[in-house]
């Protein structure tokens, strides 16, 4: 009989980024039972409905008053917001300073811990707010926690009926967007919301598969939408032509929409399928003057100009398999971009032309197969996590000059059991399909078993520095780590804690 675990590798996991679940339990009860009473007061609230001249529906809420609450603005400390996914350049890196050097044997200190619902969803965080997006029964659950105590500031809850039809979990995949005063969020079966990131309440609810055709997808939306400027711009997946779709930030109108399947040619001539979202969140970057929005969906790359949608060039790029997905972020390198899947797609580095109609391949390799974790480049290395399946995952460092590998971290050791559960602490050089971010340095690592651990940035060897294993830290831990103010959030399964990585002065 195949297990649950091996049955569910036949297939591809995707995004990224972070979750955990709350099935009941002494905190359990409290939340979801103020989740309901908050998702009573929004329907109430929801008082205006405003139909825009592309004949959407907007639900719009009024925002009440702040109600009495934590205070999030306590105990700021200095250092920077990690507001979005992958934070606040885009690519994994903080600029943070002061970090511990060095772990104690059991890890850097806890400052707090709590049970969270489902999903794949990291937190986000501004300032003393971080918020959490997740799935506690038939409702997906935004929660907004002080940073420093996870004290509740505010929940807002909506139904979800999204059930994933591989078996993976039902809770939101993309990471909450967060600016001065709003949260914006993209639920598991793309119900779009904006709220007062103060209050919780809801500003605008856009229900996008509802205003669109979109065709089934294999885990979902995972797909973190972005802000350029005023506009909220999204992978919808929709037709006709609303692969992408800008929203008015303020408002939650479409202001444009673009993409079909005609945006690619297969190198092949064969018929591209319908889907054309993908898990691979949006990315912007100015190179040679030009604007680009940089969207790796189900069949290729694709740069749309962020302020009218008109499309700048295309990309085919994809598995030749039809069970396969496009998960990874692309990655900017000056005027350079990086594509890489799993599914035997390997990798590509494009590089921009001056006009920015179109981009020329320098290298296609196989030695970068990526997920869903996005690779991270320093100082003309790629230091990424490549391979489909746990046993094969290694993580890699490769010249960028050729995509050749340097060197590279073990498989699954002989030993340890190829089905979900601890890594034993002698399995040097293993983590599976982890996630990784940088600071100061160094690389701060997330195996999917719930492996932390801590390793030098260095394009000679792999070193690794520390490592701990937490118990509420388990399998699936897929996303990645997020830190803010010397602050690191991980969250998987079910299961979400804050550590202090402040170095003592």
């Amino acid at each position: 009989m195949v297990s649950v675990y091996r049955l569910k590798n036949l297939c591809s996991v995707v995004l990224l980024v972070t979750w955990c679940a709350l099935p009941g339990g002494c905190a359990g009860a409290k939340e979801t039972a103020k989740a309901a009473d908050t998702q009573a007061t929004s329907a109430a609230a929801a008082t205006e409905t405003g139909a825009s001249p592309t004949g959407e529906t907007v639900a719009r809420a009024q925002v009440d008053a702040p109600t009495e609450t934590a205070e999030p603005a306590a105990a700021v400390r200095e250092g920077e917001d990690w507001p979005r996914f992958l934070g606040p350049r885009d690519n994994g890196t903080s600029t943070e300073k002061g970090l511990l050097a060095k772990w104690p044997a059991k890890g850097p200190p806890v400052l707090w811990e709590k049970a969270v619902g489902t999903g794949y969803s990291a937190p986000s965080v501004r300032g003393n707010q971080v918020v959490i997006h997740h799935r506690v029964r038939n409702e997906e659950i935004i929660d907004c926690l002080t940073a420093d105590t996870g004290k509740a500031v505010w929940t807002h809850a909506y139904e979800s009926n999204f059930s994933d039809p591989y078996g993976y979990n039902n809770g939101p995949r993309c990471s909450p967007l967060l600016t001065a005063d709003r949260c914006y969020t993209f639920g598991a079966e793309g119900k779009l919301l904006c709220l007062n990131l103060q209050t919780g309440k809801q500003i605008w609810l856009r229900d996008t598969a509802a205003d669109w055709k979109i065709p089934d997808a294999f885990f979902g939306v995972g797909s973190t939408p972005i802000l350029h400027g005023k506009l909220l711009i999204v992978m919808v997946g929709g037709k006709p032509n609303a692969g992408v779709v800008a929203f008015d930030a303020d408002t939650g109108k479409t202001v444009w929409q673009n993409v079909d399947k005609d945006t690619w040619t297969s190198p092949d001539g064969s018929q591209l399928d319908d889907k054309l979202a993908s898990y691979s969140s949006l990315i912007e970057a100015k190179i040679k003057g030009h604007d680009h929005v940089f969207s790796l969906m189900r069949d290729g790359l694709v740069s749309l100009n962020p302020t009218d949608g008109k499309i700048r060039f295309s990309y085919f790029f994809r598995s030749n398999s039809f069970e396969s997905v496009n998960a990874a972020r692309p990655v900017i390198i000056g005027d350079e971009v990086l594509l890489s899947a799993a599914y035997k797609a390997g990798a590509v580095l494009l590089k921009i032309k001056p006009d920015g109609k179109g981009a020329i391949e320098l290298w296609k390799s196989p030695n970068l197969q990526t997920h869903w974790s996005t690779t991270i480049h320093h100082a003309g290395y790629l230091y990424g996590f490549s391979g489909r399946h746990e046993g094969e995952a290694r993580l890699r460092c490769i010249n960028i000059k050729d995509g050749e590998i340097v060197w590279e971290t073990d498989g699954l050791p002989e030993g340890i059991p190829d089905e979900p559960g601890d890594v034993e602490a002698s399995s040097a050089k293993y983590y599976g399909r982890g996630s990784a971010i940088m600071a100061e340095g160094k690389f701060i690592v997330l195996g999917e078993r719930g492996l932390l651990a801590l390793v030098e940035v260095n394009p000679k060897e792999f070193k690794e520095i520390a490592r701990v294993k937490f118990p509420g830290m388990k399998y699936p831990s897929w996303a990645a780590p997020v830190l803010s103010r010397k602050r690191l959030y991980l969250r998987c399964e079910d299961h979400m804690m804050c550590l202090d990585l402040a170095a003592k002065k």
